[in-house]
């Protein structure tokens, strides 16, 4: 609770620098992108903070963005030899990134191979399999596809974003799953000790996969946001990094690296610090070269506060 409330007076003394600066406008979550930049990274960010949650991990986030992507353009243009409706390729891709996400869960859990290694593999795998299949080169969109486009991205709800209106639907979704159901107490309880959650009569291993399965399809549903966003995607660039972006909304928003601590509340927050850090700092006039190290010290800065806390939790705990 102190964790959620230290970056929640992060991101308001953060937004109040961001106002004073630019007062006339920032504002609008619709202004500066902000709303649509929160929406894009919560999503992925929503899917990293599951797993970690569970105890996992995964590298492979920003290239599954990448091949879905890849994917969903070539099968809506006949790029893999049919063109399918946009009612059955999108449900395909989704269905690929659930099927990744199942192949990752079950090489953690059944063959007992480090999360770390098998996320790191499918980081280059996935992306060689999107550079592959579409000849490295970038994929588009048709004319055709403009009234798709609109209806599942440009078109706002009510003035506000409508990719930020998705995350935020997932966002309830999620916070009935983890803190409202039994099955996202038992992701809490392996994350905190898988040992004692088994012995306990948790099936581990079937929920570990759930997670990964909820994680590579979250990065799936981005991917195919990421296509109508831009209406084309570069299979050997785009996405990447995106995984870092994921695992750090993740941990600035509480979620610790070792599992078992985290709220859907702290993931999103822990977004919107990630989002406005490099709004502000190019407010200030903040060169984009240094908008990493922040970023990069936003994150070192929420893993050392884990470090710091967890042992006052011991403590309290043998109290």
């Amino acid at each position: 609770m102190k964790q959620l409330l230290g970056i929640t007076m992060l991101l308001a003394i953060l937004y109040g620098i961001l106002v004073w600066a630019t007062p006339e406008n920032s504002l609008s979550l619709t202004n500066f992108n902000l709303g649509k930049r929160i929406g894009d990274y919560g999503i992925i960010g929503l899917g990293a903070g599951i797993l970690i949650i569970s105890g996992g991990i995964d590298l492979s986030i920003g290239s599954v963005v990448a091949l879905s992507a890849t994917v969903a353009a070539m099968l809506l243009t006949g790029g893999l030899g049919y063109e399918l409706t946009p009612a059955l390729a999108l449900p395909l891709v989704l269905l690929m990134g659930a099927a990744i996400g199942l192949i990752n869960g079950l090489l953690v859990t059944k063959m007992k191979l480090p999360a770390f290694m098998v996320t790191l593999c499918g980081l280059f795998i996935y992306r060689g399999v999107a550079r592959t299949i579409s000849g490295n080169v970038s994929r588009g969109l048709q004319d055709q596809f403009k009234d798709l486009v609109e209806m599942l991205y440009t078109e706002p709800v009510f003035g506000v974003p409508r990719i930020l209106v998705v995350f935020l639907g997932l966002v309830v979704l999620a916070t009935v799953f983890l803190h409202l159901s039994v099955y996202g107490r038992y992701l809490y309880a392996i994350g905190s000790n898988e040992k004692a959650a088994r012995y306990s009569g948790i099936a581990t291993d079937r929920y570990k996969v759930l997670a990964y399965v909820l994680c590579s399809t979250l990065a799936s549903l981005y991917g195919i946001m990421f296509l109508m966003d831009n209406n084309s995607v570069r299979p050997s660039s785009d996405g990447s990094f995106y995984e870092l972006y994921a695992i750090a909304a993740a941990v600035i928003g509480g979620c610790s690296l070792r599992g078992g601590q985290g709220t859907v509340l702290g993931i999103v927050i822990g977004t919107a610090v990630l989002v406005v850090l490099p709004q502000l700092t190019n407010m200030l006039g903040v060169s984009s070269e240094l908008q990493f190290i922040v970023i990069g010290g936003a994150l070192l800065l929420g893993t050392i506060l884990d470090e710091l806390l967890r042992p006052r939790r011991v403590v309290q705990r043998m109290g």
